[in-house]
């Protein structure tokens, strides 16, 4: 079996991370295949928005694959050791540079870099279940989803409680930090994730690609950078068909009719 399963319906990709019997973490093939599956949502013109999950009830991804880790930081193998670990880090960037909605659908525990692809994410809704958590410390390693990405999150003394006693987050703490857009039951996970893809996507996919750019390419730039970027991408944006269609709409008083072109 795939490592990565990869479907479209409706306008919306559902990628599954598949290796449930290792709580699916990370290794070169699941990797790969999340990188692959997120090139097709970013070059098929008919996918709008992605949700991502994990295979079985215990997790949505518990990380790194720490038994290859473990064997992959001694002798000759440390440096490719290290080399995945860099690829593994590179997924936060290519999720939060895929400018089309990703929602992450957390079926159960999201720890570490699990919780760094929860976290790359635009929308999070989590199943009553999920847990987030760093235990990096508690296994005398190092963490980029945790110094960078929580605590670019929450204020900085909270990110440092969660990654210094390495403890799990229930869902519920999850919402209450504003990690999480919402927590709904299990069995309603799935659901849930597609009515927001589908409530998503009542909206045009130009205009809904053209605010993710200008959000995640503006984090790094001063103020007024960003307000310039944010204005070349909106001078494009209102060239495109969307654009024309959702005025012409408007002004007719009727409901748009998307191409996303």
């Amino acid at each position: 079996m795939p490592a990565v399963l990869y479907e479209v319906r409706n306008r919306i990709a559902y990628i599954t991370l598949n290796r449930p019997e290792k709580m699916n973490a990370i290794n070169p093939e699941l990797s790969s295949g999340l990188v692959q599956a997120l090139t097709n949502v970013r070059q098929d013109p008919e996918v709008w928005a992605a949700i991502i999950t994990g295979a079985g009830d215990r997790a949505f991804c518990a990380g790194a694959d720490l038994i290859r880790m473990e064997e992959r930081t001694s002798g000759d193998s440390a440096s490719q050791g290290r080399s995945e670990a860099a690829n593994q880090d590179n997924l936060y960037q290519f999720i939060r540079h895929t400018y089309k909605p990703i929602i992450a659908a957390v079926n159960g525990y999201a720890l570490a870099a699990g919780a760094g692809i929860v976290l790359s994410s635009d929308i999070r809704i989590l199943s009553e279940r999920a847990q987030l958590g760093w235990p990096h410390a508690k296994r005398g390693i190092g963490s980029v989803s945790g110094p960078v990405l929580l605590a670019h999150l929450v204020p900085i003394n909270k990110a440092m409680e969660i990654e210094f006693y390495a403890d799990f987050l229930s869902a519920a703490k999850c919402l209450e930090l504003g990690l999480a857009n919402a927590v709904v039951p299990h069995e309603e996970l799935l659901a849930a994730a597609t009515a927001a893809a589908e409530k998503i996507l009542t909206n045009s996919p130009t205009s809904l690609r053209t605010i993710k750019e200008a959000a995640i390419r503006g984090l790094d730039l001063p103020m007024e950078e960003r307000i310039k970027l944010a204005t070349e991408l909106n001078t494009r944006c209102m060239q495109s068909e969307d654009a024309k269609e959702g005025l012409r709409a408007f002004a007719e008083k009727r409901a748009p009719v998307w191409t996303g072109r």
